[in-house]
């Protein structure tokens, strides 16, 4: 037989062992283009370094079935390549600022679209491109001049433990080594919720024995959510203050109050010579349950709301509920979307600073999603151990119609009653 390449001929009709062939039916199994697509506005994202595995996506559509965003928008990973392959921009997209990088989505996916690494690349590109919602860069903007992303002072950032009613010592008056460096962070520094949860804490650590600093003025925002929403050189700025504040102490664990400063100080810090054994409150109050003196039972149905960051980022889901089982009489009911499967708040990937944003392009916020989701399973309490949640949960009691029917409380306020160390459930919010 010849070396040469063969050559192809279509017959109108062959008979293979007596079976009857036509040419249209060997067509069936030639490659052909059934629709040809300009890839350009595709190619622009996924050449974005950490936007690459956009182009993975095979259109399974599992990524659909659990997004959040989609059930009260029209959002989804699918949907974006979708439109993206199709010819839409990314980098003008409202596509972009909609992900709360929840991370459910790669959670399922079998090509590992990672949209926790494509939002924040590509929203860096529309950052510098001067792209991004002014109500975000309203955030970053005050972040940058602040130290926090609520335009409140520096100087007032340690104000809060003026009301706390035991002491905090703040690290560069207490002149001492200390076992735990209690990174605050900003919403629970100057949001008069997030005080709330603060005053709590620091009354269970002074109960339980804790010896414990906080940097006060010298702390600012942890910036993983600057990170996620596109700013990153912010974040490194950040990163690199409070890396340099932290390292003029000595201690031997941080407990962080804020899942999202958690994620920053596991995954990313090391990067920047960050180096810090890190626990979230929770895991450190769960270590020491059995310590805390709960003597006062609270009666209620209470369910919990998985933080996005604590959970599916980073694994930690029997913490909060071990606290919750440990309070007498208090009766924990799980959601349907619970544990892996939870819904977000919203507040995540940035989205803590695009509620006007996301009015214009979605059916209802998603911290009202979940709250419905709450009354629906007859909770009196809906707990959370996210500093963003409470005001973002609160608010939707209040615009769902449910005032008077669910209250939101962190971990730490529900801890703090049961020891008596709050004199009543009305203490709280005041």
């Amino acid at each position: 037989m010849s070396n040469a390449k063969a050559k192809s001929f279509e017959f109108y009709e062959v008979v293979v062992d007596g079976m009857r062939l036509t040419g249209s039916f060997n067509r069936m199994f030639e490659p052909r283009p059934i629709t040809e697509y300009d890839l350009s506005a595709l190619e622009t994202v996924t050449s974005i370094e950490g936007a690459e595995s956009l182009g993975y996506c095979y259109q399974c559509g599992k990524c659909t079935g659990v997004c959040p965003i989609d059930t009260v928008g029209d959002f989804s990973p699918r949907k974006v390549f979708r439109r993206t392959q199709l010819g839409a921009s990314l980098l003008d997209s409202p596509d972009l600022w909609l992900c709360t990088t929840c991370r459910n989505c790669l959670r399922v996916c079998p090509k590992e679209v990672n949209m926790i690494k494509i939002m924040p690349a590509v929203r860096e590109k529309a950052v510098l491109e001067g792209k991004a919602p002014k109500e975000l860069l309203d955030a970053f903007e005050a972040t940058a001049r602040y130290g926090n992303p609520l335009g409140e002072s520096p100087r007032k950032r340690a104000d809060w433990t003026k009301q706390a009613g035991v002491p905090v010592p703040i690290m560069s008056k207490h002149n001492a080594p200390v076992d735990v460096l209690w990174f605050v962070e900003c919403y629970p520094s100057y949001h008069p919720r997030g005080k709330d949860a603060s005053i709590a804490l620091a009354r269970i650590f002074n109960a339980l024995g804790v010896d414990f600093g906080i940097l006060g003025h010298e702390e600012k925002c942890a910036g993983d959510s600057q990170r996620m929403a596109g700013e990153r050189g912010l974040f490194e700025m950040l990163a690199e203050h409070n890396i340099k504040m932290l390292s003029k102490y000595q201690f031997n664990q941080i407990v962080v109050t804020d899942p999202h400063a958690y994620n920053a100080f596991l995954h990313e810090y090391p990067a920047l010579g960050g180096n810090f054994q890190t626990v979230h409150y929770t895991q450190y109050l769960a270590s020491k349950i059995h310590e805390l003196d709960l003597k006062i039972p609270i009666p209620k149905r209470v369910t919990f709301h998985d933080p996005c960051y604590l959970g599916r980022h980073n694994g930690e889901y029997d913490a909060p509920r071990k606290l919750l089982h440990a309070i007498p009489g208090l009766e924990l009911v799980e959601m349907g979307h619970c544990r892996e499967t939870a819904y977000c708040c919203g507040g995540g990937g940035g989205g803590m600073w695009l509620d006007g944003f996301n009015r214009d392009h979605l059916s209802m916020r998603l911290s009202e999603r979940r709250v419905l989701e709450a009354i629906e399973y007859g909770a009196d309490i809906l707990a959370v151990a996210c500093p963003f949640e409470v005001s973002r949960f609160e608010d939707a009691v209040k615009s769902t119609g449910n005032a008077g029917k669910l209250e939101v409380m962190d971990i730490a306020e529900l801890l703090a009653q049961s020891a008596g160390l709050l004199e009543s459930p009305v203490e709280v919010g005041q």
